[in-house]
């Protein structure tokens, strides 16, 4: 379904009992909701929650911005290499924002709020800014955006910044699957038919390039949260990969430092994405924070 959020037409999917525990799924950079897979979803809400995902702007079937044309990001990264100003059409704060409408529009007061990559910063936001409506806060492979942490690899930024061969449906598949394959878990890889029905269905639902470009323009133009992190005071979960390329392990053990009372699950062999084979480990992870709040 759609609604209406801060005058954005979001879509939203929300199951389970109405009277459970809600628990907010915040998807990452260039994600639909659906990256939260109908698996994990039917595990959350078997553990006590009623789950709500979303399309974040500009992406997926939620409102874009494409009158406001694809963003120049060598120049962004220039500037941002060279300790410049970057500037987005957007902010992560207002994506925080969108998610703090979503509840409001779904008459939710509080809840349990998890988010990954950059979906993962959104609710660092959210939970900094609006500490009162969220209950805990489960973190999965994200960062404070410090530059002192490690970066991707430079194979790593030279495969996310390519684009498919051409424009029909296979080569945009084709694409999503070797960049999954190499920011994937090298424990816990996907069967290939299962991983190509899944980018598949997700390039059939929305394909939004220059969206995705809109959204790194506003993580990048986000800049350094290591302060803004000190101030959550939401029991905090951080989940990370101790393999993950894009956003290495360092990463997650820098916010646990960071968040007052956080606890950390690195997980051997985890790369950047959220594996079949943990779906029961996330959940019972996110289930566990949770109970720290009560």
């Amino acid at each position: 379904m759609q609604i209406d959020v801060n005058g954005l037409a979001l879509e939203v999917d929300d199951r389970g009992p109405i009277g459970a525990p809600p628990l907010l799924l915040i998807a990452g950079l260039g994600m639909q909701m659906t990256m939260w897979s109908d698996e994990l979803v039917g595990e959350l809400i078997a553990r006590g929650f009623r789950v709500i995902r979303f399309d974040n702007r500009d992406s997926g079937l939620s409102t874009g911005f494409d009158g406001l044309g694809k963003p120049n990001l060598a120049f962004a990264g220039m500037r941002y290499a060279l300790h410049l100003p970057v500037t987005s059409p957007y902010s992560l704060q207002d994506m925080a924002g969108d998610a703090l409408g979503v509840m409001q529009v779904l008459g939710i007061e509080s809840a349990h709020v998890c988010g990954a990559s950059m979906g993962g910063m959104i609710a660092q936001r959210l939970a900094a800014w609006r500490p009162e409506r969220v209950r805990s806060l489960t973190l999965m492979m994200t960062t404070t955006g410090a530059r002192r942490l490690p970066q991707p690899a430079l194979h790593v930024r030279r495969v996310l910044l390519s684009r498919p061969s051409g424009r029909d449906t296979q080569a945009v598949v084709a694409h999503l699957e070797h960049v999954l394959s190499v920011i994937g878990s090298p424990a816990y890889p996907y069967e290939p038919e299962r991983l190509r029905q899944r980018v598949q269905a997700m390039v059939q639902r929305a394909w939004r390039p220059a969206g995705t470009a809109r959204q790194l323009l506003a993580v990048v133009a986000d800049g350094d949260r290591s302060a803004l992190v000190a101030r959550i005071t939401a029991p905090t979960r951080i989940i990370h990969g101790r393999e993950d390329p894009l956003v290495p392990v360092e990463a997650g053990r820098d916010l646990a430092a960071r968040i007052p009372g956080a606890v950390a699950d690195i997980i051997p062999g985890m790369g950047h994405d959220l594996p079949p084979q943990l779906l029961q480990r996330f959940a019972d992870g996110i289930q566990q924070n949770a109970a720290r709040a009560a």
